[in-house]
């Protein structure tokens, strides 16, 4: 008798996939690798890095969108290396937000890039970025902006605590106000 039920599952579950199969649509193609920074516009060359007057510039102006706004900020503000500068964490951001700013800094610096062209990027399917090491890995989650100044990247500015896009407004707000 256990044996006749066996088979008699063994039996329905192999029909069951083979019709399965016959029913699904296939897959359509992976999207084509799109480059993250058009090859017309070339990603900044490094300057000299960012220092404490221009990371609180950038910062002040970062807090005061975030303000203006009623968004809760955390911002950072890395050198070309990199590594942190500067911090704010406006009161009542949530903790995590500490980290995610830094490391969107962190990754708009040594990539020379926003960190929105990851987001982009992950979302067309290429995430071939997912398999760097941990200490080149970006983070492709909006609001990392690279910080230019005469032409050179001197430093990059993460924001965190709000949506992407407000991460990005609150980023892009503090890159334009260092001179």
């Amino acid at each position: 008798m256990r044996i006749h039920v066996l088979m008699a599952f063994t039996l329905a579950a192999g029909f069951l996939a083979g019709s399965g199969a016959q029913a699904q649509q296939p897959s359509p193609p992976a999207p084509a690798m799109q480059p993250a920074a058009p090859a017309s516009s070339p990603r900044p060359e490094y300057g000299l890095a960012i220092d404490n007057e221009q990371a609180k510039a950038a910062a002040t102006a970062a807090i005061e969108e975030a303000k203006k706004n009623s968004w809760r900020m955390v911002i950072a503000i890395a050198g070309t290396d990199g590594e942190l500068v500067y911090l704010e964490k406006m009161d009542g951001t949530q903790n995590a937000s500490t980290a995610l700013a830094q490391r969107k800094a962190r990754t708009s610096a040594l990539f020379r890039l926003p960190t929105k062209a990851f987001v982009d990027q992950f979302a067309a399917g290429n995430i071939g970025f997912m398999t760097f090491p941990d200490h080149a890995r970006p983070i492709a989650s909006e609001g990392g902006i690279p910080i230019i100044v005469n032409g050179k990247l001197i430093g990059a500015i993460g924001a965190s605590g709000g949506t992407g896009p407000q991460d990005g407004v609150v980023a892009n707000a503090g890159a334009a106000a260092v001179k």
